[in-house]
């Protein structure tokens, strides 16, 4: 009825009822592109996320893709630390994600506790450093040794390769050949060392101790190669150290009769020295044996340690401990460590952090006496 009354109003309506299919269209097609971009824009953006996710994972997965890792050994080349230590990186780096390089370094000097002090007040900034030092040095930390900068429960302990299994050896030149030639000799043996805390000096002053041995420590060596040499050159008679060390370094000349392995500083014997009488046997006390056994026996599960900084994340340690026990079923590895005489008997790092823990359990009298 309204288009008749007004002519213009009709054919305003008329105008708008021919365009209105085409402008719903065209309104359509705009909601069809815009419904289409946001499709595109939540596929692009799950895109970039798993791109992203890929790249995170990678990362987590090869963070040590190129990069350099450093391995302090608190000892002079040559040794016995330094051997373990130059043959587990050969193969470490194998079974950490991306493949480093793994360089080895000597930060010598006071039986490791400069590499020890470095590790933990330097190297704790950077989480691309282990440190191989002498665990003698956590038990020197009960006992309030000086100089010592560090906190043993604090390192994240990776592990060790072998327990240690110190033994006594001396040349033939010394003229002793027996623990009774030894106990009744008037002039004291000489025997070299490196600091205390290490078991070199530590192990022939607690054997002095506790069984009334004639020794006289030699300390201020580098390490046991620079030991080696002395005895070579008859500045020292002999020296208290790892057997798998001595074994792998010194083999020719216990086997030319030229140096002796006199007594073992152990539990018990080893099987390659079956008639090397046992310190612990010739011990004529209670306190004796609780010296030789917290000083000695305790120590030497701890001898080869293997520490990262404090404060290193949670995932990268469980990664690198990982990494380290996987080294030691590795075949490479266990050739290389066979043709080179070291004993292989690995202990994780949960393993080793425990026995950290309860030095700090010993009794007061036996800390005193130590």
């Amino acid at each position: 009825m309204w288009f008749f009354q007004n002519n213009s109003r009709f054919v305003c309506l008329a105008q708008i009822l021919r365009i209105w299919p085409g402008a719903m269209e065209v309104h359509a097609q705009k909601r069809r592109e815009s419904e289409m971009n946001k499709r595109i824009g939540l596929v692009s953006a799950a895109a970039i996320w798993f791109v992203l996710s890929a790249g995170l994972a990678s990362g987590s997965t090869d963070e040590f893709a190129g990069k350099i890792v450093r391995m302090i050994v608190g000892f002079g080349a040559g040794g016995g630390f330094d051997t373990y230590s130059r043959i587990i990186a050969r193969h470490l780096r194998r079974h950490i994600p991306g493949n480093p390089t793994i360089v080895v370094e000597n930060m010598t000097g006071a039986g490791s506790l400069i590499a020890a002090n470095h590790l933990y007040k330097v190297a704790r900034l950077n989480s691309l450093t282990i440190g191989n030092v002498h665990g003698g040095l956590f038990l020197a930390q009960t006992l309030g040794r000086p100089g010592i900068e560090f906190e043993s429960t604090k390192f994240e302990h990776l592990g060790i390769p072998s327990k240690d299994h110190p033994v006594c050896l001396v040349t033939k030149a010394s003229g002793i050949a027996s623990v009774d030639q030894w106990m009744a000799s008037k002039a004291p043996l000489k025997l070299g060392g490196t600091a205390p805390g290490d078991s070199t000096y530590d192990t022939p002053k607690i054997l002095r101790a506790s069984l009334g041995l004639p020794i006289q420590v030699i300390g201020g060596y580098k390490g046991t190669a620079q030991i080696r040499l002395a005895v070579e050159g008859r500045e020292v008679d002999g020296g208290c150290w790892g057997w798998a060390s001595i074994k792998a370094t010194w083999g020719k000349a216990i086997e030319a009769g030229e140096a002796i392995v006199i007594l073992q500083a152990t539990p018990e014997s080893h099987r390659d020295l079956p008639k090397v009488p046992l310190a612990i046997h010739q011990s004529k006390t209670e306190e004796a044996r609780q010296l030789i056994h917290a000083g000695i026996h305790a120590v030497s599960i701890l001898t080869r340690a293997y520490v990262l900084p404090p404060g290193m994340p949670k995932d990268r340690v469980k990664m690198l401990r990982k990494a380290f026990m996987d080294t030691f079923n590795d075949r490479e590895f266990l050739a290389e460590a066979k043709k080179t005489n070291l004993d292989i008997g690995p202990l994780s790092g949960d393993e080793i952090a425990k026995t950290v823990e309860n030095l700090f359990k010993l009794e007061a009298p036996v800390i005193e006496r130590l």
